[in-house]
């Protein structure tokens, strides 16, 4: 990375490192002296758990992107943090973006089962579609046929405390099973409602995959 800017080219890092691996990159990145004003790294899977307990001095203004960041100015969030601090009873403990992911998801069931009168998988997954909760971040998360959700898209910067400050955020993107970018998965579609399929190939009107990996 160091030789990659060293004739002064303006080079950037996407990060697709995951998990706890990434404690041991940015350390490096670190020890090698390298800032965001340098080589701006932007990851997929640094969140505030994974800074938690590092000195992110050094990681100043690198990015992150996910649906979700504590820093969240929402009401919502606010209490969210609340009653996560008093549960867990450790204000230093932090929220990140699967957290919030699953207190959509679960809202999201217990509501599907209500409607569905019954806890019976078949009746609630079909309940599932089209439920909407709130994002903790602002706007109203979506559930689509293909079992993803509709969220903000946030790009955040590493602050010195391991906080992240919001620089960016859309309106809600639908979730998209296939990448229209890729020929392979360009003609998949997924939708469990209608074709009751996974992986529909819409070339050769096929089911690529019968059954659910979630």
């Amino acid at each position: 990375m160091v030789a990659l800017g060293a004739d002064g080219k303006k080079v950037g890092v996407i990060s697709t490192i995951n998990g706890d691996a990434n404690i041991g990159f940015y350390k490096e990145l670190a020890a090698a002296g390298i800032s965001a004003d340098d080589i701006p790294v932007v990851a997929f899977s640094v969140g505030e758990e994974e800074l938690s307990g590092l000195d992110t001095s050094n990681l100043v203004g690198h990015l992150a992107a996910w649906n979700y960041f504590m820093s969240a100015d929402t009401e919502a969030n606010a209490e969210f943090i609340a009653d996560w601090h008093a549960f867990i009873g450790d204000e230093a403990r932090v929220t990140n973006d699967p957290m919030e992911a699953h207190y959509i998801g679960f809202n999201m069931w217990v509501n599907a089962a209500t409607e569905a009168g019954t806890t019976d998988v078949d009746a609630v997954r079909s309940a599932m579609w089209g439920q909407e909760f709130p994002n903790l971040t602002g706007g109203t998360a979506v559930m689509g046929v293909n079992h993803h959700l509709a969220k903000p898209v946030l790009i955040g910067e590493i602050l010195e405390d391991g906080q992240f400050d919001i620089i960016s955020q859309t309106e809600e993107v639908p979730g998209d099973a296939w990448t229209d970018f890729l020929p392979e998965s360009a003609v998949l579609t997924s939708d469990w409602k209608d074709l009751e399929c996974g992986m529909y190939n819409t070339e050769t009107e096929t089911c690529v995959q019968l059954t659910s990996n979630y």
